[in-house]
């Protein structure tokens, strides 16, 4: 018997041998044997570790594979929410042809970073739409940075985008006395911006981006969406700048 395994494992079948180790029925092999199973699996993966690395990369594709799937089913059934939120901020052309969506938070360190690239994109490319949403995930100094911005917004909106500007791409920490400082330098007094936050108590935008989050599967900041395409994390703009061509070129993200 452990001849034959053996020769099963030299011929590239360790991964038959094993399931078959694992899910034949339990009165298949006595205890000898198992043993002698175990004893032979465990020598071939102390010979051979690449396996290990194999089976990782595997399980990883797997689960890339699994996220991306989930994210375009999700798109796809909130489209309107994620492109058409009359609550979200849009920069570049409004009617442009391809939109990125953006979720971040104002204490994101990669979002601040990014702001960079969506400003050089929309300088570059006159045809872009992004939408940003915000997305306050890293605890209650976020929270109360999104609330000043949320109020800063419905007092003067034609300055939120400013105010966002100044607030990701600012340095400081964002926080409520940050937030209310930026709002200040804008022209908003603290006395209206704590008004409107007490207005705004039953607001649902960040709910909105919260549930989408969950739907897409994005569980950190920035994350973009193009298409059906989800993008985690602060891909640069030479990414950006290329899911776009590819948009324009086939229709997807990724042509």
């Amino acid at each position: 018997m452990a001849s034959k395994i053996m020769n099963l494992l030299a011929s590239g079948a360790f991964v038959v041998a094993s399931i078959l180790a694992t899910t034949a029925p339990a009165g298949a092999f006595d205890d000898a044997q198992k043993k002698e199973i175990g004893d032979i699996v465990r020598q071939y993966l102390v010979d051979n570790p690449e396996v290990l690395l194999e089976a990782q990369e595997a399980l990883q594709a797997k689960r890339e594979q699994a996220t991306a799937a989930k994210a375009s089913t999700g798109i796809e059934k909130n489209k309107q929410a994620l492109f058409s939120d009359a609550s979200d901020l849009v920069m570049g052309n409004p009617k442009g042809d391809v939109t990125i969506v953006e979720f971040f938070d104002y204490n994101c360190t990669y979002c601040k970073h990014a702001i960079k690239d969506m400003s050089a994109l929309i300088k570059s490319d006159p045809n872009v739409r992004f939408v940003l949403k915000e997305f306050p995930i890293l605890g209650q100094d976020s929270i109360e940075a999104h609330k000043i911005a949320l109020a800063f917004r419905a007092i003067a909106p034609e300055k939120y985008g400013q105010y966002h500007m100044a607030l990701l791409g600012g340095t400081n920490h964002a926080n409520k006395e940050t937030a209310l400082k930026v709002a200040e330098s804008l022209g908003v007094t603290k006395a209206q911006i704590e008004k409107q936050v007490a207005a705004n108590a039953g607001e649902q935008s960040v709910k909105s981006s919260y549930q989408l989050a969950d739907a897409l599967g994005i569980n950190g900041t920035p994350a973009y969406i193009i298409g059906n395409d989800l993008t985690p994390g602060a891909a640069g703009l030479d990414v950006l700048t290329q899911k776009v061509a590819n948009m324009r070129a086939c229709g997807k993200a990724a042509c």
